[in-house]
């Protein structure tokens, strides 16, 4: 089977109003072996792939990673399902306009079928689900709580029984997570701060004798960097010193920042051996 074999199904539905609650039995009522939800492709309360929407630190990350549109998050989800290819696969989206950008970033087929929520719950249980995310700030995820606690580091998790049960003991159980981006308001980093966070990250070490330089470039959610320094060489090579102090600024910043990392430059203006 190829991606182009994949019949896909669309499960759409406002958020918060319970889709993610109900993922598991709607794909088992219809034979679909593959469920995406929020960047993860989850199957039998299992995540196989992909990392979660929901554990983003701010929600202009969350929607991005929801829709694929990190590169890096994008092939690894068509590398799994190139590897893996399903039968049936679907995937849970907010409008079918979310569907249709899931669907042309991954390289996948038009739905064979769309299910909306209206569906399968019903007025009552609609209402009550979106008071439920209004008044407690809380997400499902269609898995079971220990892959849960491992994918989401830090974040409050806890376990609720699903509607339906089944012979799977994960099938039969969802996960309440609480993001840390459940608030009202806007959330700004100022760039001395991201500056002070580039500094820390540098000195963290013994061969940056001195920091000359940093320039640094924002455009709303993403960072570029050019950084100047003078090395103490040590028995390391100057490249060697650079692509470790690179690397780490780049895990650092994306880590504290939430913010896409578009360049780290690293220029080595003097060697001390």
């Amino acid at each position: 089977m190829s991606l182009s074999d994949i019949e896909i199904y669309a499960f759409v539905g406002p958020a918060g109003t319970g889709k993610s609650h109900r993922a598991t039995h709607v794909a088992k009522q219809n034979g679909i072996d593959y469920i995406i939800d929020d960047g993860l492709v989850i199957s039998h309360g299992r995540i196989l792939a992909g990392r979660s929407a929901k554990s983003e630190i701010n929600r202009l990350r969350a929607i991005k990673r929801a829709i694929f549109e990190y590169p890096d998050h994008r092939d690894e989800i068509v590398r799994f399902l190139t590897k893996n290819p399903p039968k049936k696969l679907m995937i849970l989206a907010t409008s079918d306009g979310m569907i249709d950008k899931i669907i042309t970033r991954l390289g996948l087929n038009p739905p064979v079928k769309t299910i909306n929520i209206t569906d399968i719950a019903s007025p009552q249980e609609i209402t009550m689900a979106l008071r439920e995310r209004r008044e407690k700030k809380q997400h499902v995820v269609p898995a079971a709580k220990a892959q849960i606690q491992q994918n989401f580091a830090g974040k409050l998790v806890s376990q609720i029984k699903g509607f339906f049960r089944g012979r799977d003991k994960n099938e039969e159980r969802n996960t309440i997570v609480k993001p840390l981006f459940s608030f009202n308001g806007k959330v700004t980093i100022g760039e001395g701060a991201i500056l002070e966070m580039c500094r820390n990250l540098i000195e963290l070490g013994d061969h940056v004798r001195k920091i000359r330089e940093i320039d640094l470039h924002t455009d709303e959610d993403r960072i570029e960097l050019s950084i100047e320094i003078d090395l103490n060489l040590g028995t390391r090579s100057a490249l060697s010193i650079a692509k470790t102090l690179q690397r780490k600024v780049r895990m650092g910043l994306s880590y504290f920042t939430g913010m896409e990392i578009r360049q780290v430059n690293i220029r080595v203006n003097e060697i001390f051996l």
